[in-house]
């Protein structure tokens, strides 16, 4: 398959994964509490890793590690935990759309820390984009009055930390193939993941014995092998085969799928939501159109 179809195609692919994961995650909060869920699923997605890739850490090379280390943090860590505790004020279908504030920031990331350039239709493009996202939120809010959304905010850090971590495998992860470094990602996590568990009260037996415990643990599971684990090494392989604005344009299709889930779960979307989201396809169409 040609590069230009296969970066189409792990777009796609990523935009049904990473929508879905929205409500995947409102559905294991319903047993679990944002750190408890955060600390399952670093400790599941980097078991499940290791199982699978254990052999790619074998081509890693030491210098990298320092690059792997950051990119966990920022790139898996934070966010697992600042989605979490959004997502117990605010819809999922509201997050969804609020992730796709990521290529604004990936722009100027690239362009101040890594000197990726970028030009004036992509940039364009990124505002028509967050334009559509914006009213989206807007019409959202008026739907649902009731909402917290002072916890857009940690939506907000989330979106800051992938934008900071698409540049990172872009600019210094290059060489390391995308099992590596989603591998080597969960490796410099677990610890850490291992630690919050007790911590957190996942293992008390209020939280085992409860009636969700079952139902919640199985949706954080499928969270973690799709949505951690096979959407990682996707991403991961589109970051090196395109650009970081291009990658990070998958927020844009996000928040349709994320839309759909939340009608799906009961959750309100009107007509002018729908209007949004087409602005929204406008920026990516706009991101990703070559020059003449």
């Amino acid at each position: 398959m040609k590069i230009r179809n296969r970066k189409w195609l792990y777009l796609i692919v990523l935009s049904l994964i990473w929508g879905t994961s929205y409500i995947l995650i409102k559905k294991g909060l319903v047993g679990f509490t944002p750190l408890q869920l955060g600390a399952l699923r670093i400790i599941i997605s980097g078991c499940l890793l290791l199982i699978i890739g254990y052999g790619s850490l074998k081509t890693i090379r030491k210098k990298d590690w320092k690059w792997l280390a950051l990119s966990g943090f920022i790139g898996s860590f934070f966010p697992m935990f600042l989605f979490a505790f959004a997502e117990t004020e605010i819809d999922s279908s509201v997050t969804a759309v609020l992730n796709s504030l990521v290529p604004l920031f990936t722009l100027f990331v690239g362009l101040f820390a890594f000197g990726i350039s970028f030009s004036r239709n992509q940039f364009i493009g990124v505002l028509i984009g967050l334009l559509g996202a914006s009213l989206l939120v807007l019409f959202g809010s008026s739907i649902n009055p009731d909402q917290n959304y002072w916890y857009t905010g940690f939506v907000l850090i989330a979106t800051i930390c992938y934008a900071c971590n698409a540049n990172i495998i872009k600019s210094k992860l290059q060489e390391v193939s995308p099992m590596g470094i989603a591998v080597g990602n969960f490796v410099c996590i677990l610890i850490p993941g291992f630690v919050l568990l007790p911590f957190s009260g996942a293992l008390d037996n209020e939280v085992l014995d409860g009636s969700f415990f079952w139902s919640s643990l199985g949706y954080i599971v499928i969270l973690c092998v799709i949505s951690t684990c096979i959407a990682k090494v996707i991403f991961n392989r589109l970051i090196q085969i395109s650009s970081p604005i291009f990658s990070v344009s998958v927020t844009y299709l996000i928040p349709i799928v994320g839309i759909f889930w939340g009608i799906v779960d009961g959750e309100t979307f009107s007509i002018k939501q729908l209007g949004a989201s087409l602005l929204i396809l406008v920026g990516v169409y706009l991101v990703n159109k070559k020059p003449r």
